[in-house]
Parts: C-alpha cells; sequence; structure tokens
C-alpha cells in the first residue's frame, strides 16, 4: 500500500509538471499566433501615428509661408519649443514696433495649448517680459 502511495504521488507530479509544460507552450503559441497577426496592424498605426507628427512638425515650419499667415516670413525665426515663432513685426524695414510670440496648431488632436503653452502665454498676457542684455567678458573672446 505504501509503495502504491509513493507511485501515485510520482504520477500525479508528473501529471502537474506536464500539464504545466503543455500549458506553458500552448500559452507561447496563441501568443505568437497572436502577434503574428497583430504585427503589421500595430506597425500601420506606427507609421500613421509617425507621420501625423511629422507632417504637423513639416507645417509648422512652413507656416509663415502658407496662405492666411498674418506676418512676413523674413520677420519670424522659428524656436519650436517653448513657442513656434517669435516675430518681429517691422524688422524689414529697420524699425521693430512689436514682438509677437506665435505658437502654430495644426490636424484637430492639436487644438490645445500643453501646460508649458499655457504658462508662457499667461506671462506673456501679465506683461511679463522683459530685455537683459548679457556681455561676454573679454578675456574669454
Amino acid at each position: 500500500m505504501e509503495i502504491t502511495l509513493i507511485l501515485f504521488v510520482i504520477l500525479l507530479l508528473v501529471g502537474i509538471i506536464v500539464s504545466y509544460l503543455i500549458g506553458k507552450k500552448t500559452g507561447v503559441l496563441q501568443r505568437d499566433k497572436y502577434w503574428e497577426k497583430e504585427l503589421p496592424n500595430q506597425r500601420k498605426q506606427a507609421i500613421t501615428q509617425s507621420r501625423a507628427v511629422l507632417g504637423g512638425q513639416f507645417s509648422e515650419q512652413l507656416s509663415p509661408y502658407l496662405p492666411n499667415f498674418k506676418y512676413s516670413p523674413t520677420e519670424c525665426k522659428f524656436l519650436g519649443k517653448p513657442i513656434d515663432f517669435i516675430c518681429f513685426k517691422g524688422m524689414d524695414e529697420k524699425s521693430i514696433t512689436e514682438v509677437i510670440f506665435v505658437e502654430v496648431k495644426s490636424g484637430k488632436k492639436s487644438n490645445k495649448l500643453s501646460p508649458q503653452e499655457k504658462n508662457l502665454k499667461e506671462a506673456i498676457e501679465k506683461k511679463k517680459v522683459r530685455w537683459e542684455e548679457y556681455r561676454v567678458p573679454e578675456d574669454i573672446t
């Protein structure tokens, strides 16, 4: 009887181990089959998103040359972050009369300002803008 119990326990353990290994192999096969089917969709989505981002960045940089842009392209300097352009109205005539911060938005989803852009807008609206000059030490130049 004791040997029967030992054999039963051994068979039970072997059965559990075999079941575990079969389950693990089945899970791996199901996962691989899922990703084999899903990977092309994921790649297509990533490419689409990448193109949208690149298209938005490209249109931001070209916006001074697009219709309905209010300022002369030669008077605008592209920064990108935290604001897209600083336009110096009157720079072409060598008499700057106004400095304008321009944020360009393109596409449907990008109509909201980022927190950093909101902070900059508030600082400008509260007239927390100033002029500062930095002189390079003579021994460096």
